[in-house]
């Protein structure tokens, strides 16, 4: 007999934690064998049962899920899905920079939003945090003044980001590392719940050097603008350099698409895109990653150790249009090197 995944359940309403039962042990495969209605108890009920996986609501009394979370990381290690209303959503992604793997939205009792927290439990609960988590938040983001950017860039340079599970905490890390004046946009497509693109944005202002905004459509690309896709469209950049907005389908499994959008700045930017895949679950960005080196432009990946789920990458990786393959900490001076190399490959042709 397959020994089930042991969840524990911490939020302050009894009404949710019900709720939240319902929908877990609807999962043959997944067993709530606690709760907590604050922080204080979630620390102690996790010491006390060792879970394989941890709900964790933000706020609580007594202790709020944050401090929980900061906790239980470091005493008791274990993987922690933040369930939290769209209201709480960019407190919600400092729980990332404090260990926690991912968030969803409160679900309802539906078919569709059951199976897809059921599905999350069951993929995060696998990860080993111990490896992933090491020496992340404070640690992996830096103060210190990125190398300076020597060479000149051409113009129609763009990076294209692509991100899911674990793509939070990836994303800070690349952007606090990069040169406030980076010379080029960078478009970003990070698979996140509704209503959530908003707070991680909020968040990530707080720890970047370029400016980071939620992507709006019909406006032109800037240099040194990170534009993050909404998560209730699809985006496209056109071959004018701006951002499209696309309608996203009802049958559309990753949202919002990575492959749509590394796909377009392969089209409009050929040699002068640089794509970037980093950690998450599936194959979406695989064949835009695919696009842009066929396109001759430059192609990066997360490595294993350093990705939360090493999916994403590992299929770009093992298609052969990945050209190299980096810690996250490299990833943002690899990103400088590119730019200025687009520069380098331009002056080239030119001569």
């Amino acid at each position: 007999m397959v020994r089930k995944i042991r969840v524990v359940v911490a939020d302050d309403s009894r009404l949710v934690r019900d709720m939240l039962r319902v929908i877990i042990e609807g999962d043959p495969r997944l067993e709530v064998v606690g709760e907590a209605a604050n922080g204080l108890e979630a620390v102690e009920t996790v010491r006390a049962l060792k879970p394989d996986i941890v709900t964790m609501d933000i706020e609580m009394p007594v202790m709020d899920g944050l401090e929980a979370i900061e906790q239980i990381m470091c005493d008791n290690a274990v993987p922690i899905l933040v369930v939290t209303t769209r209201g709480d959503a960019k407190t919600a992604y400092v729980a990332i920079s404090k260990g926690a793997l991912d968030l969803v939205v409160k679900p309802d009792v539906s078919f569709e939003t059951a199976l897809d927290f059921t599905d999350r439990l069951r993929l995060l609960s696998k990860v080993k945090v111990l490896t992933h988590l090491s020496g992340r938040c404070l640690g992996r983001r830096t103060t210190d003044a990125p190398p300076p950017l020597s060479g000149a860039v051409p113009a129609g340079v763009v990076v294209a980001i692509a991100a899911s599970t674990g793509g939070p905490d990836a994303l800070s890390i690349i952007l606090s590392r990069l040169p406030e004046r980076f010379p080029v946009p960078i478009v970003i497509a990070q698979h996140i719940s509704d209503g959530f693109a908003g707070g991680m944005v909020g968040w990530l202002k707080t720890l970047s050097r370029v400016r980071v905004k939620v992507a709006v459509d019909g406006e032109p690309l800037e240099p040194g603008v990170a534009y993050v896709c909404p998560s209730e469209s699809h985006m496209r950049v056109n071959p004018a350099r701006r951002i499209a907005l696309v309608a996203r389908r009802p049958r559309d499994v990753y949202h919002p698409s990575c492959d749509l959008l590394l796909t377009s700045v392969a089209q409009s930017c050929g040699p002068k895109a640089v794509g970037v895949i980093l950690t998450g679950m599936g194959n979406d960005g695989v064949a835009g990653m695919q696009g842009i080196r066929d396109a001759g432009g430059v192609t990066l990946a997360q490595d294993e150790k350093t990705s939360v789920i090493f999916g994403m990458p590992n299929l770009a990786i093992e298609s052969g249009c990945i050209d190299r393959v980096l810690p996250l900490e490299a990833i943002a001076a690899e990103i400088v090197k590119a730019v200025v190399g687009r520069g380098a490959a331009a002056a080239r042709e030119r001569a």
